[in-house]
């Protein structure tokens, strides 16, 4: 962090109100890359509530059986069909070798980052997001994480939010350091808005388990039926 600031002296300021962040390491490989996508346009409750499932279900957790496991076991847990598709379509790549996680972790950010984005499922966001927490990458770069782009906003004291592309711009300065100061603008996004910093670039709402969706069809169930009964029951106009 020492060596960022001094790089770009306009950090200090935002450091200053952060404090040295608290740096969150995930387990890697196949495990790593499944929770992420677990994570996925979810909240952060259903996607360790989906990611705690899926891991008690395949003991040990390997990739060779969970590519292999049936589509509706994978449903059952609460994955959507995306994510099966994301997950069996990894673990067939690393059965075949068309990648090694080894070789991954070895590789500079930018090289990694290239070699996860060719699977299927692992877009820019869940590659540098893999890069930061599960392999400790000090120069990977979330250039489409919300949170962050919010952050560079505010400390920047930019006009408008930056996108992806401007965001790789931006970054320019602080290479080799540029997962340092993405920790850093997390830490900043907590301070400023009071809850959690890392975001899927397009987050919605969970969508399992659909209680609220269960609880609107037993009204209309219901309904129907009172409707039904109140019919039978009327005397026919002859």
């Amino acid at each position: 962090m020492t060596a960022l600031v001094a790089q770009d002296p306009r950090l200090a300021p935002i450091l200053e109100k952060t404090g040295m962040p608290a740096l969150r390491r995930r387990e890697g490989g196949y495990p790593g890359l499944c929770a992420i996508v677990c994570g996925q346009q979810v909240s952060t409750a259903s996607a360790a509530a989906m990611r705690d499932r899926l891991f008690a279900a395949f003991d040990p957790f390997h990739h060779d059986t969970v590519r292999l496991a049936r589509t509706d076991k994978l449903k059952r847990l609460g994955l959507s069909m995306a994510k099966i598709k994301s997950i069996k379509a990894i673990g067939k790549a690393i059965a075949e070798g068309d990648i090694d996680l080894d070789q991954v972790a070895a590789m500079e950010a930018d090289e990694a980052h290239a070699a996860l984005t060719a699977l299927h499922g692992i877009g820019p966001w869940t590659a540098d997001i893999y890069l930061l927490f599960c392999l400790g990458n000090a120069d990977a770069w979330p250039a489409g994480d919300l949170a962050v782009q919010e952050a560079v906003k505010l400390a920047l004291d930019l006009e408008e939010r930056p996108d992806s592309k401007e965001m790789i711009k931006l970054a320019e300065p602080w290479r080799p350091w540029r997962g340092v100061a993405a920790h850093l603008f997390w830490a900043y996004y907590h301070v400023v808005k009071r809850r959690e910093g890392v975001m899927a670039p397009t987050p919605v709402k969970p969508t399992w388990p659909p209680v609220k969706a269960k609880r609107a069809a037993k009204k209309v169930t219901k309904k129907l039926l009172a409707k039904k009964a109140n019919g039978a029951a009327r005397p026919r106009s002859k």
